[in-house]
């Protein structure tokens, strides 16, 4: 995963200004999200993982202000970035940890992740959903909003040509359109849909659905039963 950090080291202070241009649907996209964040009290506890600069964990700051907020990236300019965007919210927090590796510290009613995990091996992301299973306290919900392979080669080489369509008129400079395609197609190691909803019930998730998909880009769900045995 080094070689991730160091990708997005490199275009911390520019990534907010681009995603608008390089995410087709983003306000749709982080909006289900938010959504399927659902907790009912207005204090959650959230873990952010990948969290990046910080644009989902603001929207669910905005839903929950008095959430306790944990942000965990391994990438330090990109926490930089969140630090200030949070600098007068003293209950944001932030971890300095590659999530891909080590357990996550804590416990959570809320476990998030926009647009990381899918640069993760398969097993990886599937021995991450376990983790992410045991940080969660019962009764606790996982969403994740990433990109996903399609089924099939004929619908992925479809989902790229669109994707491909939708960079082709962004206005930004073609140098950083190249870099985002350079990106995505070098460091996307995206997972079936199916696999990842078989990986969250192999985990013992419960009520795992998908309530957004959009060719690539998906935000799909799971719950950690609030009767769980392993919680005793």
């Amino acid at each position: 995963m080094e070689h991730v950090r160091k990708a997005f080291d490199a275009v911390a202070s520019r990534y907010d200004r681009q995603r608008k241009f390089i995410i087709p649907g983003i306000d749709d996209f982080y909006e289900a999200a938010v959504w399927a964040a659902d907790w009912p009290s207005p204090d959650p506890s959230i873990l952010d993982i990948g969290a990046g600069t910080g644009l989902l964990s603001a929207l669910l700051l905005t839903r929950y202000p008095r959430a306790s907020l944990a942000l965990l990236d391994f990438s330090l300019p990109m926490l930089e970035v969140a630090r200030g965007r949070f600098a007068r919210h003293p209950g944001v927090h932030f971890l300095v940890l590659d999530y891909s590796r080590e357990d996550l510290p804590g416990k959570y009613d809320i476990v998030c992740s926009a647009l990381s995990i899918h640069h993760l091996e398969d097993i990886a992301k599937e021995r991450l959903f376990q983790r992410i299973y045991r940080a969660l306290n019962p009764g606790g919900v996982f969403v994740n909003a990433d990109q996903v392979a399609a089924e099939s080669g004929w619908l992925e080489r479809k989902n790229l040509a669109w994707w491909d369509a939708f960079l082709a008129r962004a206005p930004i400079e073609s140098d950083e359109v190249k870099a985002a395609i350079a990106r995505r197609d070098t460091l996307d190691r995206n997972a079936r849909l199916s696999d990842q909803v078989g990986w969250l019930k192999g985990a013992g998730f419960a009520d795992v659905d998908i309530v957004y998909k959009n060719r690539t880009f998906c935000v799909f769900v799971g719950r950690r039963p609030a009767e769980d045995p392993l919680s005793k």
